[in-house]
Formats: structure tokens, sequence, C-alpha cells
């Protein structure tokens, strides 16, 4: 096999491991809390909210305010721990692409 086969082989595994790596993202469901845990959130991995949690202790009639902030800061909470699994989970295959392309005399800056 030769050698321009052989790479177009290891991008064709690398896209497959992608796409798989991309289900799995979806798939993944992160929580985020905030006020020590008396509001939660569930986010997918594609960024899609799942549901809240609110403990009734943290409802007050006279401070709504507050809860709309804690719920804000609980979603995004998650968010960014989802993002954080995207990240690690696409750097392997990312990373292995950067080589590839160098091993191809390609310089791709960030890879």
């Amino acid at each position: 096999m030769n050698q321009q086969q052989q790479m177009l082989r290891q991008v064709q595994q690398m896209q497959t491991a992608m796409a798989q790596a991309q289900a799995e993202i979806a798939a993944t469901e992160v929580t985020g809390n905030a006020g020590g845990g008396m509001v939660s959130a569930v986010v997918t991995g594609a960024g899609e909210l799942k549901r809240v949690t609110i403990d009734p202790a943290a409802v007050d009639p006279d401070d709504v305010e507050m809860l709309q902030d804690l719920i804000v800061a609980a979603v995004n909470s998650a968010r960014r721990e989802a993002d954080t699994i995207a990240q690690q989970k696409m750097g392997g295959i990312t990373g292995g692409l950067g080589a590839l392309m160098g091993g191809m005399g390609l310089n791709m800056p960030g890879l």
C-alpha cells in the first residue's frame, strides 16, 4: 500500500472516530449546580437543557431575581462542563490530524 492510500485510510478512520465522538458527546448529560446545590441544571453535550431542579428553599417570592440568577449560573456551569468534555474527547482526535498533516508535509497551525 503506498503512502497516499495509507494516509487516506487514516483520514477515513479519523472521520469515523470523530463521528463516534460527536455522538457520544451529544448523548452525554452533565449537571451544573449553583447556590450550594439549591439549583441544578442538566445539559447534554450538544447544549440542550434537559431539566432544572430547584430546592424549594431557594424560592423566595420577595427575591425572584436571586432565583433567576441561580438558574442561569447552574445552566452555565453545566454548559462549561459539557464544553470541557467535548474538547477532551475531540482533542485526541484532532491532535492525530495534526500529526497526519505533518506527515504529509503540511503545516497546520493549531493542530
